[in-house]
């Protein structure tokens, strides 16, 4: 079990956090919620130890191991990708190298001896013999081949230095998991495994995440951060939402309910306090009214972004097609002969790990890079927007976001731009910011208020929740499931997938393709009978041969 005891955290004069209680007890897994700035981050950071509250403390049950999921792709860079997960226990990683070392000696002592058995029967205690294949497996389930297992981390990307931090925070069944964004650059297929590994842990999990279908899957109950104060609720993020609106409403019809009762004993006051027979009722009635306390309703600090795509012209039956496109990146065939047609009403979602097959095919599409073989062709009538998943180039200007964003704009009036700006929770003098000073969150913001300005009928996405808080992305899910044209977007959010496909394209790993009408979860699930089907064959191949 882990603790908050009176817990106050002060920046400057600002509480961030004031007199935080709060318990995470053994078996269940907590969603940490809250907007952008609330401190989800900070508080996770108290509980490991590595902020020090200005009041209260932190309590952790005796003997018991906690992991933090860390964010320093660099600090491991001189070590193994296996030692780097095993890494995640501390402990048993000094044991494994001392023991080494001593069996290393020329001149190996009595005294080494001794100590050796000593290291060897705290390292079986720990199930030392059986690290290196949990961590493999670890490794192997978030899509990192055994091939790769032994390299220096200094020589991976980061996209697999994210997964091989998050194995080293699960490695060795700690008592207490801290879980900072652990979806973070994950595809799908790795959020899957993650999903199931938290379903099946057993100890104390605390997670933070934008992912709502991730808090849905995994979260036992939810931890709601909102002006300083952490209320608990039993239940995942879905029950959290409808138990917080009926609190509210409640507290809301009470109110009502007092209101008109207050206002009925100042009506009998105010008719009967100068008339002596009814001055002691009048009396009575004023203790009655001096005793009715209306309660407190804060409005949340969360802040809802606005996001309508409003396409200019409707769109045709020629969209889009695409015929026998490949490209080879840095010596990878990463599009081998792709070629499919686009209906009017399609919102195709591209899935898959293959990352750089999606970004390379939508570069392709937006003009920003051309193919080795192959052609695409847009129809007559549509109009293309692209949200590119790098845009430093983008960024890298002394421009201010509004001028830049009028560019995208048929009207040139700075009021009409900064309302689309305002719309995204660009407020006031935040026009004026300078675009190479945003934060990752308000870059993402900025370009989607281009998308908006600009009215296409065709949207593309190449992950556009990335650094976005969860009531940004609702919003942006919102604007894409009522978007009337054609979309092609790749997304880490189970739920915009879900919620707004109506096709999926998958990449297979040699660049190829696999092309269904149908639902996200309808897809995982045929895609699932597949294997298994696969399996099943294979095993009833192998029983006939023997």
């Amino acid at each position: 079990m882990i603790s908050a005891n009176n817990v106050t955290l002060r920046v400057g004069k600002k509480a961030l956090f004031e007199d935080v209680n709060i318990k995470f007890t053994e078996g269940n897994c907590y969603g940490l919620i809250g907007a952008n700035g609330a401190g989800k981050s900070t508080f996770l950071k108290i509980l490991s130890g590595e902020l020090e509250p200005t009041n209260g403390d932190v309590a952790i049950t005796s003997g018991q191991r906690l992991s933090f999921l860390k964010q320093d792709h660099f600090q491991y860079d001189e070590f193994s990708v296996l030692d780097t997960v095993i890494m995640g226990n501390q402990r048993l990683y000094d044991i494994m190298k001392e023991k080494d070392a001593i069996y290393a000696k020329e001149d190996f002592t009595d005294a080494d001896g001794i100590r050796a058995s000593e290291l060897e029967a705290e390292f079986a205690e720990m199930d030392g013999w059986n690290a290196e294949s949990d961590a493999a497996s670890l490794l192997n389930g978030l899509g990192i081949s055994t091939d790769e297992h032994m390299s220096a981390m200094k020589s991976l990307p980061g996209s697999l230095k994210v997964k091989i931090l998050l194995a080293q925070a699960l490695f060795g069944n700690p008592d207490i998991l801290l879980l900072d964004e652990p979806t973070n650059h994950l595809d799908l297929d790795a959020i899957a495994w993650l999903e199931e590994f938290l379903i099946n842990f057993e100890n104390t999990v605390i997670v933070v995440s934008h992912d709502r279908y991730f808090l849905n899957k995994v979260c036992t109950h939810t931890a709601d951060i909102d002006y300083g104060k952490i209320q608990l609720y039993a239940g995942n993020y879905d029950f959290w939402y409808e138990s917080s609106q009926l609190l509210i409403k409640q507290m809301k019809e009470a109110n009502k309910k007092k209101e008109e009762k207050i206002k009925e004993l100042q009506e009998f006051i105010s008719r009967f306090s100068a008339n002596a027979s009814k001055s002691k009722q009048a009396t009575s009635r004023k203790r009655a009214l001096e005793k009715i306390q209306l309660e407190e309703i804060k409005p949340s600090s969360r802040k809802y972004p606005y996001i309508d795509f409003r396409p200019e012209r409707e769109i045709g039956n020629e969209v889009l097609a695409v015929d026998g496109i490949s490209k080879t990146v840095d010596g990878v065939k990463v599009l081998d002969h792709v070629s499919f047609v686009m209906g009017h009403n399609d919102k195709i979602a591209f899935v898959g790990s293959n990352e750089l097959a999606k970004t390379t095919l939508f570069q392709i599409l937006a003009g920003e890079m051309e193919p080795d073989e192959g052609t695409y062709k847009w129809g007559v009538t549509t109009s293309q927007s692209y949200f590119p998943k790098d845009n430093t180039e983008i960024f890298s200007n002394d421009l201010s976001i509004t001028e830049w964003l009028t560019q995208f704009s048929e009207i040139k009036d700075a009021t009409y731009v900064r309302g689309f700006l305002g719309r995204m929770l660009f407020a006031g003098e935040d026009g004026v910011k300078k675009m190479k000073v945003l934060s990752g969150g308000e870059k993402v913001r900025v370009l989607l208020s281009r998308m908006m300005i600009e009215g296409s009928n065709v949207l593309i996405f190449d992950e556009p929740t990335d650094h976005l808080d969860m009531e940004a992305i609702t919003a942006l899910n919102n604007g894409m499931i009522k978007f009337p044209g054609t979309i092609l977007f790749s997304c880490r959010d189970h739920q915009v997938v879900q919620t707004t496909a109506n096709r999926i394209i998958e990449f297979m790993p040699d660049g190829t393709i696999v092309d269904k009408v149908t639902t996200y979860d309808e897809y995982l699930e045929s895609d699932a009978m597949a294997r298994k089907r696969q399996v099943y064959s294979m095993s009833e191949s192998d029983a006939a041969d023997n």
